[in-house]
């Protein structure tokens, strides 16, 4: 059967017929079938590619300097010695490493390899070696990405130029050369020039490709390139707003929280330290994500970006949803998805505020614990409706787990907590002059919106400390609304 050549330029010459063998000293079966290579010399139409040494096989009169690896490249070589059967310049057959058996059938010699093993296994090609695909990508011509190219003088330093360009968020960025962002562009099936969305405030087409890029500035891995396609999938929804949570003088800035198997796949950090650095992946994508959103829409504090004070979390926030030993569903399932799908959650969120509360062993005394909380978010004498997202730690999910208690229990049980009588929330009340309006002094209110509190289990397993992340004061219709989606291949 015949191959096909992926890059559609053979450097096989046109009118040849007979066999091309492609090998590097530096494999032990190469060496092995030396003499078979000679014999097939003598008898056959034989052009033999060394990768590594121009003068092995020494036995074999006629040996071409593959050291550019271009025929490799060309043609798909993965594993030498190979073997292709050619006819008029066109491949036909292949056969890598050495089975005596299938080279006798193949080349019509029934003696062929006699005294040597019936099989050894063959040797990565050289052509494949990590990054290479990369490089023989751009060293022939076969790139696929359409971003204009930016030199810099070789005496230039490549992060101070970063700098110089705008492309930072303060942090050095790693130079996003082709080679690094097509060895990117390998986490994803998806067209490098396929349109991801339309990304705010500057509403500029992103790209995969533009994606990888930021990606690689950021320090992703190639693996992690399909939840930050998500993230930013997420971001451009309409219901997230994120030119609104640009463009307000409040904290918000995208949280990313991951849920399913790829959390794990990639290495993501769900336990200690959840919230805070040491993990690459958790770090990466949050920072990925946002380097998109300034390098593509535009987004730059002092431009469209008001926050008055901003928060840390702007440099980037992601964690993963420890799912593993968790008692109730995930944030992910809660919201429509199944548990073996991996997904992104965006919510625009504030800071982190901490819950200490290391006396409750009752589920009723922790969730007032909880609600007492929750009910400062934004502001203590705020009832219009806020978001937040409770992040609730193993140590105080096992008081509800011991006691039995379900996650839409523990949901109806807070949402009696976070609901007051008007009066003590009005403007004026406590000699505060921000509040509720004095129409609403008979009225029970609620402290959030409705679905629009978020619950997730993370974090270590010493500690009774859980923490709740404040969402944009302004929700709904007005503001920024949670969105889940599912990350693709």
């Amino acid at each position: 059967m015949a191959t096909e050549n992926p890059q559609n330029k053979s450097v096989i010459p046109r009118d040849f017929s007979g066999f091309i063998a492609v090998v590097k000293q530096d494999c032990a079966t190469c060496r092995l079938i030396e003499g078979v290579l000679a014999e097939m010399a003598g008898e056959r139409d034989l052009l033999v590619y060394s990768q590594d040494d121009p003068q092995f096989p020494s036995s074999v009169a006629d040996v071409r300097d593959e050291r550019d690896l271009e025929l490799s490249y060309r043609h798909d070589i993965e594993i030498v010695p190979a073997l292709l059967r050619v006819e008029r310049g066109r491949e036909q057959e292949r056969l890598v490493g050495w089975h005596r058996d299938d080279w006798r059938r193949l080349t019509a010699m029934p003696a062929l390899g006699d005294g040597l093993p019936a099989f050894s296994p063959g040797c990565g090609s050289k052509s494949v070696a990590p990054g290479m695909p990369e490089k023989l990508a751009h060293k022939f011509g076969d790139s696929p990405l359409q971003a204009r190219r930016i030199e810099v003088a070789d005496q230039q330093d490549e992060h101070e130029f970063a700098f110089e360009r705008g492309w930072s968020d303060g942090l050095p960025v790693v130079p996003p050369t082709e080679a690094r962002v097509l060895r990117m562009l390998a986490g994803t099936a998806r067209s490098p020039a396929e349109i991801v969305g339309v990304i705010p405030p500057d509403n500029a087409p992103c790209t995969v490709e533009k994606v990888a890029i930021n990606a690689v500035m950021a320090g992703c891995k190639p693996e992690y390139l399909p939840v930050v396609l998500a993230a930013v999938e997420a971001a451009c929804r309409d219901e997230f707003c994120m030119h609104g949570v640009l463009a307000t003088t409040y904290f918000v800035a995208p949280i990313i929280i991951v849920n399913g198997p790829v959390s794990e796949r990639i290495g993501m950090n769900a336990s200690h330290n959840v919230l805070g650095q040491g993990n690459r992946a958790n770090a990466t994508i949050g920072r990925a994500l946002q380097l998109v959103i300034r390098n593509v829409g535009g987004g730059r504090p002092g431009g469209v970006d008001r926050a008055t004070l901003g928060q840390p979390g702007k440099l980037g926030f992601c964690f993963a949803e420890r799912e593993r030993d968790s008692y109730w569903e995930s944030l992910a399932v809660e919201r429509g998805f199944a548990p073996d799908e991996s997904t992104v959650t965006l919510f625009a969120g504030g800071g982190v505020h901490p819950i200490g509360d290391q006396a409750s062993r009752a589920p009723e005394s922790l969730t007032r614990s909880l609600a007492l909380s929750l009910r400062t978010v934004h502001h203590a004498k705020d009832y219009s409706g806020a978001d937040a997202l409770l992040v609730i730690s193993p140590e105080h999910m096992r008081v509800f787990r011991l006691a039995g208690w379900s996650k839409a229990r523990f949901r109806k049980e807070l949402e009696a907590q976070t609901t007051i009588d008007g009066r003590a929330v009005i403007r004026g009340a406590d000699d505060i002059a921000v509040g509720m309006p004095e129409r609403l002094a008979e009225a029970r209110l609620s402290k959030l919106r409705p679905g629009g509190l978020l619950i997730a289990h993370a974090g270590g397993g010493a500690g009774m400390y859980s923490a709740v992340i404040t969402g944009w004061g302004n929700n709904g219709p007005r503001g920024s609304v949670p969105v889940t989606v599912p990350i693709r291949n």
